[in-house]
């Protein structure tokens, strides 16, 4: 039976994986999101014009490609429905090309409402939440009281729905007041089912494994990043989701044999959005270039992203988590205007230096140690080979090469489809 192979983010999610789905899916008949829901943004540069996806899967703008949205996603019909009319609107054809698994969980109105006030009573605590309504989804799921797509098509929607409502309602009332407009909310989200039934529902897991027996070349779409991995990122600064490559299994419904290639993409450098720990930080003149130069500013939320030199720790703790095969950096071409480039390669804590990360990177007071490399201060732009990279850039490269153990197949140099190195 074919292997389906995986792409996802080593770091803290926006790391450019919506370019490099659409460029490898041109080898794939099958492009599949295994986790997350609509706090993903997955932008794509081609033709002129600039898309961000939040639950589409990045495959959808290659013409007969199939695209899976998995059991393990939670969707938010509105937004997808936003999503669907934009793809309409620049002429994309997906009504036979896009699929949903009947068991990936509904996000209810009333999840948005309980995000927002559940992060709200946490004042100064605040893990910065998309407010999506993603993880009062998944603790539904958890909870067992969740709903599912598939469930839009029985006769009892509407008691399961206004059963979980009244629940969310009575847990509203432990929190303080936020406004919401539940009646207008409600009415857009009834409406945009209407889109939901109109699309192809699937048993996810029998459709992917009978396309992998039948030799289909299947490509799992991760969101967010590894270190945002409800069990192994910086808990409680973390998604609700298995965003690594063990999240493939659940979130599609394969087996560990099933997973071949583990593409596992990382920035030059390194940034996060909202709170949590991030020891390679430069809240300085250097972040702030970082930031303004890479345009660091997030794809779903619009909010400035923190930026920080290159984490080779824990690049080297998720490709571990992984089994990462081979790895993409992106971004590259932000480094140009850089005459010195820094790099974690140990950490400082409990009175000495270590390869490894801390237990608890929230409470640990945790010191970077960084290596410095020459900058190469030139555009990149035409370049389309490893060797014709300046020097600088090669000799950057290959040391992170050297740490990591793991070869850097491709080098983005922009955001545009075509500005990428294959090695």
């Amino acid at each position: 039976m074919q292997q389906l192979d995986v792409i996802l983010g080593l770091q803290w999610g926006d790391e450019g994986k919506g370019k490099i789905v659409d460029y490898l899916a041109n080898d794939y008949d099958i492009v599949a999101r295994f986790q997350g829901g609509p706090n993903a943004g997955h932008t794509l540069k081609f033709g002129g014009n600039k898309y961000v996806l939040h639950t589409v899967p990045s495959g959808i703008f290659r013409e007969n490609l199939i695209n899976l949205i998995g059991n393990g996603v939670v969707l938010d019909p509105v937004v997808f429905q936003r999503e669907l009319r934009s793809l309409e609107q620049n002429n994309v054809q997906f009504r036979k090309r896009l699929l949903i698994s009947r068991k990936a969980h509904l996000i209810l109105p009333t999840h948005r409402w309980l995000d927002a006030a559940s992060e709200a009573h946490k004042g100064k605590l605040k893990i910065g939440s998309t407010l999506k309504g993603i993880g009062p989804t998944y603790m539904d799921k958890t909870g067992r009281n969740g709903l599912r797509v598939g469930d839009v098509e029985l006769p009892s929607f509407r008691d399961q729905y206004e059963a979980l409502k009244t629940k969310h309602l009575e847990l509203l009332k432990i929190y303080p007041e936020v406004p919401f407009d539940l009646a207008g909310e409600e009415a857009a989200w009834f409406e945009s089912l209407d889109t939901l039934r109109s699309l192809l529902l699937v048993d996810g897991e029998y459709f992917i494994n009978e396309a992998l027996a039948t030799g289909k070349k299947v490509l799992a779409e991760g969101a967010q990043g590894s270190m945002l991995d409800i069990d192994f990122g910086t808990y409680p600064f973390v998604t609700s989701s298995n965003t690594i490559s063990a999240g493939v299994c659940t979130g599609l419904g394969v087996a560990p044999q099933r997973v071949g290639r583990v593409i596992g993409i990382t920035k030059s450098y390194c940034t996060r959005v909202g709170g949590g720990p991030f020891p390679t930080e430069q809240d300085n003149e250097i972040g702030e270039k970082l930031r303004q130069e890479g345009q660091e500013f997030g794809s779903t939320t619009g909010r400035p992203r923190r930026c920080g030199w290159i984490d080779l720790p824990q690049l080297r703790y998720t490709i571990l988590l992984n089994g990462v095969t081979e790895l993409c950096m992106t971004k590259i071409d932000v480094l140009n205007i850089f005459s010195e480039i820094s790099a974690a390669t140990r950490y400082r804590y409990s009175g000495g230096e270590h390869a490894n990360l801390p237990y608890d990177l929230c409470h640990m007071d945790v010191e970077p140690v960084l290596k410095s490399y020459k900058g190469w201060n030139s555009s990149l732009d035409g370049i389309k080979t490893f060797d014709d990279l300046p020097a600088e850039a090669r000799a950057y490269l290959e040391d992170l090469e050297n740490y990591l153990g793991v070869p850097f197949k491709m080098i983005s140099t922009g955001p545009e489809r075509e500005k990428l190195i294959i090695r």
